[in-house]
């Protein structure tokens, strides 16, 4: 059995499973597709690139899914944060991504606020804006503090 399917307990941890995985099943879906379609009527070498792109495919959904315990973290720092009064800021990096905004769904229903939502989209930046700083590479600046006692 695969360690992400492990440490799945309760009910709860099911539903929140599936329902944060949900472009992970998606994805095994398409690549499902992609094999099944029969192009290898066509030539034989669409056969090899049905098989890439279908492994390819299998590779995203994989590492989507063992993303589970990290995805689980950010939901519990999320839902600390903000058990006691709103923090819109808090949110801001997980709507800029369709995974992101599933959590930010996931947390609002346990927080009780999923009237929030509505508010919470106008922090999502035009999808051109997006791209772009997705497809740029970014500087990593790391400060260190030469002050240690």
């Amino acid at each position: 059995m695969p360690p992400f399917l492990m440490q799945i307990s309760k009910k709860k941890d099911i539903f929140g499973f599936l329902y944060l995985n949900i472009y992970s099943f998606l994805i095994i879906c398409a690549g499902i597709l992609i094999l099944v379609l029969p192009f290898y009527t066509i030539t034989k070498w669409t056969l090899v690139v049905q098989g890439i792109i279908a492994i390819k495919l299998f590779t995203i959904a994989g590492k989507l899914f063992s993303a589970w315990e990290d995805k689980k973290e950010k939901i519990d720092i999320l839902i600390k944060r903000n058990q006691d009064e709103f923090r819109p800021d808090t949110f801001d990096v997980f709507m800029q991504a369709p995974c992101g905004r599933l959590i930010v769904h996931y947390v609002l229903r346990n927080l009780n606020k999923q009237e929030e939502y509505k508010s919470l989209l106008k922090l999502r930046k035009p999808l051109l804006e997006r791209m772009r700083n997705n497809c740029i590479p970014a500087k990593t600046i790391i400060h260190i503090n030469k002050e240690i006692a």
